[in-house]
């Protein structure tokens, strides 16, 4: 549809983070899982693993108040 002339598809090695979240969305969803110890708590296992960065981020912020 629309296309970018300067756009060729490739990332340039800008793609690395999809790698590690997609690495680190694994591991919580297995962690959360194997910790569970209802249908519900895996569950929110999951939910947990989508949003472990924003998480991560908010940790980091309260430890260095800032």
């Amino acid at each position: 549809m629309f296309k970018n002339k300067n756009f060729n598809g490739h990332c340039g090695g800008a793609c690395g983070g999809g790698a590690f979240y997609g690495l680190g969305f694994v591991g919580a969803v297995v962690y959360y899982i194997q910790h569970a110890t209802s249908f519900s708590s895996a569950l929110f296992g999951i939910f947990k693993a989508l949003i472990w960065p924003a998480l991560l981020i908010y940790k980091v912020i309260a430890l260095l108040k800032i």
